[in-house]
């Protein structure tokens, strides 16, 4: 499974908001700045983790977004569905809770690989949380003595 940039970015994006939470609402242009984001492409993934419930916007001359949950309750699973949708590494009814009817299905023998990759996938995304990723975050840059709290863009580009 490939994650493509919207997952990447997006998670970046909310990494970067949760690693300044105990400043005000963020905005855009501060993120976009400290991730090397375009402006535009920005705004459309904000706008599909503000649908999904995982980021609000403030409205105001203070303005900008906010987690909507605290860290520890966002899961990385949740972040990446909301941009990417479903996680399945194959389009296979036995994978997608029998959307659609396979006609092999009876007689596939692969489908269990694809169910347990799924699961593990899964099953990953959805334990770790961003306040893990805030934390190794803040790890990192204490280690590399830097002064200002960034998010890595160099990795998942």
């Amino acid at each position: 499974m490939k994650l493509s940039t919207k997952g990447r970015y997006g998670l970046r994006a909310v990494l970067d908001l949760a690693v300044h939470a105990d400043e005000e609402a963020i905005a855009l242009s501060q993120i976009a700045e400290r991730q090397g984001i375009s402006m535009n492409y920005l705004e459309q993934l904000i706008a599909k983790l503000k649908k999904a419930g995982i980021v609000k916007g403030i409205r105001g001359a203070q303005g900008g977004y906010i987690l909507a949950a605290p860290a520890e309750e966002i899961s990385v699973g949740a972040i990446l569905r909301a941009l990417e949708g479903d996680l399945n590494p194959v389009d296979c009814s036995e994978v997608n809770q029998g959307d659609g009817m396979c006609s092999n299905s009876d007689s596939c023998v692969t489908k269990y690989v694809w169910k347990r990759i799924s699961d593990s996938i899964n099953d990953a995304v959805d334990t770790i949380k961003l306040s893990e990723l805030v934390a190794e975050s803040k790890r990192v840059q204490t280690g590399a003595g830097a002064t200002d709290t960034k998010v890595n863009k160099s990795c998942g580009k």
